[in-house]
């Protein structure tokens, strides 16, 4: 399995790479069932697919305990590099209920967008789950761990944040970010 890695700067550029036989790869984004992500992640792997599972740190509380888990950044989404050809051996998962798309159709998701929040996920940050925003402005950062990221700025109290997201499944995260390392795209 070899790792996606793109120098891209268009925010809907959807990297061209093929498989043995010819095929387009994209990523493309799977809706699961509830709370089935890690298993289909892993059920993917047992198949020899290259998946991208973006997980967060939380605290979970029961009655007799508090307890760090490990939990889907994105609920009900798991990503999956392959051809359309392999969408039908990937419906087959158990816990795969579809690929998501427009129209009945898989659309893949911008290869930027994935590398985007593979850099957030690598980097020190600490980072959650956040609705993704339809207004606010475009930023890029200019300089630190992701430099070069994009996203949506958005003021919360006298804390600047920097909104990642995934637009097809209308899904992102958010990170908190000094208004100085960014700047208007």
């Amino acid at each position: 399995m070899s790792d996606l890695t793109t120098t891209s700067r268009s925010p809907n550029t959807v990297l061209h790479q093929e498989n043995e036989a010819g095929e387009p790869v994209h990523w493309y984004a799977l809706h699961t069932r509830s709370r089935h992500e890690k298993k289909v992640r892993d059920r993917l792997l047992q198949r020899n697919v290259e998946t991208f599972l973006p997980l967060c740190e939380r605290w979970n509380r029961w009655k007799d305990r508090t307890q760090r888990v490990e939990v889907a950044l994105f609920p009900g989404y798991c990503f999956a590099r392959c051809s359309v050809s392999d969408h039908v051996r990937i419906l087959d998962v158990p816990g795969v209920a579809d690929v998501v798309g427009i129209n009945g159709r898989a659309e893949p998701v911008a290869s930027r967008e994935i590398e985007d929040i593979r850099r957030l996920i690598a980097s020190r940050f600490r980072y959650d789950p956040h609705p993704l925003l339809d207004e606010g402005m475009e930023v890029e950062v200019v300089r630190g761990p992701l430099a070069g990221v994009r996203g949506r700025l958005l003021r919360k109290d006298r804390t600047t944040r920097l909104v990642l997201g995934v637009t097809l499944i209308h899904q992102a995260a958010v990170v908190e970010i000094h208004p100085a390392d960014v700047a208007r795209v």
